[in-house]
């Protein structure tokens, strides 16, 4: 039985919902744990869906200059991103959304999100907030309260989709309806609305915003 929200705009994370980036993840975060003298598997363990900075201040400390760190990992970032692949059904999912409606939230890098999105054939994104666009990343609030904003919206008014549990737990405490993508099972995602991936998952444009229809 098919499910519909209605919100005034949607916000889109990117890792994991719009995009299966596990791959160059893996890649990145592992060269970085290698090189630091640190156990990638507890890196990675921790890395997926939280911004970069705050994996770095966590694995070296919070007095460490992490700044030549972030800018490697930025780099590897914009070079590494050739076994990203769509989530099933994402592109065709956002070329429905209607324009203005809708916003990418990544705790990823700008320069390296939009160039992830162009290479798989996205719609170009209007509205980015990007790691270097907050102060506290997911689980904060910040971000999804930014993206509602910059679409002139409340959180409340927005649907989230999310994959991790550091951005649903975002999504929740900024207010916003959150759909989970993927078969996330945490605390924080019990009675939310849920997808496999974006197959099927269709937006329309409305007089009050944005009806959104889950498979």
């Amino acid at each position: 039985m098919m499910t519909e929200l209605h919100a005034r705009g949607v916000l889109l994370d990117m890792d994991g919902t719009l995009i299966d980036s596990t791959a160059t993840v893996d890649v990145v975060w592992g060269d970085f744990a290698r090189q630091a003298g640190l156990d990638p598997a507890e890196v990675l363990a921790h890395v997926h869906g939280v911004p970069a900075r705050a994996t770095l201040r966590r694995f070296l400390g919070e007095g460490a200059d992490i700044e030549p760190w972030f800018a490697q990992v930025s780099a590897w970032e914009n070079e590494r991103f050739d076994a990203d692949v769509e989530i099933p059904g994402a592109v065709a999912a956002v070329r429905t959304l209607p324009s203005g409606r809708w916003a990418v939230v990544t705790s990823a890098v700008r320069d390296a999100a939009l160039r992830r999105l162009t290479r798989l054939g996205f719609p170009v994104v209007q509205v980015l907030i990007a790691a270097e666009d907050v102060e506290h990343g997911k689980p904060d609030p910040e971000p999804y309260r930014r993206g509602a904003d910059a679409l002139g919206l409340d959180p409340e008014d927005c649907v989230v989709f999310e994959d991790s549990d550091a951005g649903v737990r975002s999504g929740l405490a900024a207010g916003a309806q959150v759909v989970v993508v993927g078969g996330l099972d945490t605390a924080a995602t019990a009675g939310l609305p849920r997808v496999t991936d974006l197959r099927g998952v269709e937006f329309a444009g409305t007089d009050g915003g944005v009806l959104v229809t889950l498979p």
